[in-house]
Order: structure tokens, then sequence, then C-alpha cells
């Protein structure tokens, strides 16, 4: 087959629309041209993220640009494919309308979702790695896509959370402003121990850590008179990204809290009553043995 042969194949009108002749040169040349235009486009929106990310941007301003940067390119795209067969964007106003009414008729979750989607990537309320309490659930997100946020829980468990849920309910943003978190740690001693030296004690256990924020200043509070033990608070912030971390934490100090507290004769009280009795008590002991 020679070229001319070759070429009256491809100027081959396979369908006409609206006085509009698509040929089969057309018909194969929006895959090739599509092929290679996402090709392009991937290729750039990988080097511009990495760019990005070198350059120190945060997690979730990436992420909105890398959404943005593919819907744009998808529309360009179809417009650009539907421009080399001729079809003009008129031809799609009956699909449009039948999509209006597949949302008005159970479609509303999902665009409420999408929507709500683009709103928490572009006015950042929740942004990646934020660590979230959601109802009873703690985590750290992961991503933010279109329709759900993903989410990490402490204990591992990754929960899909609807877009529209995170902007409609209750939610607590741990890291919204910073990483930092007030906690504390609670420890009872006996009754008849020395109450300074407890305080000083535990303030020497929160001078000796240095992840524990000099401000807003630590504090140690005599708490309460409990039913078995006197109660001290150690009230204090750290910088911190998740609960695990703070748990652990916590852990380390009632450990170097057990510590000091051994060394110093202090006794960490337990549940204990002291039984009245009015009258007498006589115990006997009664032998059985024949």
């Amino acid at each position: 087959m020679d070229f001319n042969e070759l070429l009256s194949v491809l100027s081959f009108v396979v369908y006409t629309y609206d006085n509009r002749p698509i040929t089969l040169l057309q018909i194969i040349q929006v895959p090739l041209y599509i092929f290679l235009a996402w090709f392009i486009v991937s290729r750039v929106g990988k080097l511009i993220t990495s760019a990005l990310r070198k350059r120190n941007v945060s997690a979730d301003a990436v992420h909105l640009f890398s959404r943005m940067y593919l819907v744009l390119s998808i529309a360009i795209l179809a417009i650009t494919s539907m421009d080399i067969l001729n079809i003009p964007l008129t031809a799609f106003a009956f699909v449009s309308g039948a999509i209006a009414i597949g949302v008005g008729f159970g479609a509303q979750n999902i665009i409420n979702n999408f929507i709500s989607g683009w709103i928490l990537m572009w006015e950042r309320p929740i942004r990646i790695g934020d660590f979230l309490e959601v109802g009873d659930a703690r985590g750290v997100v992961e991503s933010i896509n279109t329709r759900s946020t993903l989410i990490r829980r402490n204990d591992g468990v990754h929960m899909l959370v609807p877009n529209s849920q995170l902007l409609e309910n209750t939610v607590t943003n741990w890291t919204l402003i910073d990483k930092n978190a007030r906690t504390f740690v609670r420890v009872g001693v006996a009754y008849g121990s020395d109450v300074m030296l407890v305080q000083k004690l535990l303030f020497d256990v929160i001078e000796e850590r240095d992840d524990i924020l000099p401000h807003p200043k630590p504090t140690v509070l005599f708490e309460d008179f409990g039913d078995s033990a006197l109660i001290f608070d150690m009230v204090f912030w750290v910088n911190a990204v998740s609960e695990t971390d703070i748990r652990r934490r916590r852990s380390e100090i009632r450990f170097r809290i057990y510590d000091l507290f051994g060394k110093n004769d202090i006794a960490i009280a337990f549940p204990q009553r002291d039984i009245h009795v009015d009258g007498n008590l006589t115990i006997t002991n009664s032998d059985r043995s024949q």
C-alpha cells in the first residue's frame, strides 16, 4: 500500500455529526494524543511536586496543587480531544442535563463529599499530618482525597471518613495551630509523706527532661486529699505528633518518679481500709482432731 492509498484509508469518514465529518485519522489521533499528552503531564507534575517538596512546602499544599493540576490537565485533554474530533461542547448538553437529574435523585452525598474535599484542601482546617479526634477515634491524617479523608488511628488501623462529616460535625484538631499539647501525670503518695519533698522531686523530674516545654511553665499541683493517698498532678506541655507519643513520655516520667520516690523513701499509696471493731473480739482456736 502506497502513501496515497494509506492517506485515502485514513481519510475515510467514519461518521458525521452536525455536518462535520469525523475521519478514521481523527479517531486514531485521539488515543495517541491522550497517551502522549498524559505522559508529558504526569512527568511535569512529578517534577513540580518534587521541586515543591525540596523547598519544604507543606504536604497539604503540595497535595492541593497535585489535585488542581490533575483536574486542570484532564479538562484540557478532554476539550482538546473533542476539538480534534470536531465535536462541540454543546453536544454534551443532554448529558449534562442527565447528570443534573442524577445528582438530584441520588448523588447528593457524592457531590457533597467532593465539594467538602475541595473545601478542606483549600481552607486547610485539616492538614496532612494533623492529629485529629473524630468521635471516639483518634489518629493522624495521611491523605485528603476528593471523597474521603484517610486517617491512621493509634492502633494502626486506617479509617476512611467522608469529607462532609469533617465539616459538619465537631472535630478536635490537636495540631491545628502548632504541635504543642498539654498533659499531666498523677501520682498518689501515702499519708504522712513529706509533701514539700514530693513537690521537689516532681520538679526535678520535669527539669531532667528536655522534651518538656518551658513555656507555658510546668507546675506541680497538690490536687486533693484522697481516700488512701495525697494526690499530686504534674502539669506540663510537650511537642507531640500523636497520642502514642504523649503516652510514651508519660510512661517514661512515671518510671523516673517511681525510681526517685524509692530512693527517697516516699511510698506510693495504694487503696487500704482500717477496720474498727466496737466491743470485745475473741479469737478461738478449735481443735477438731479426735
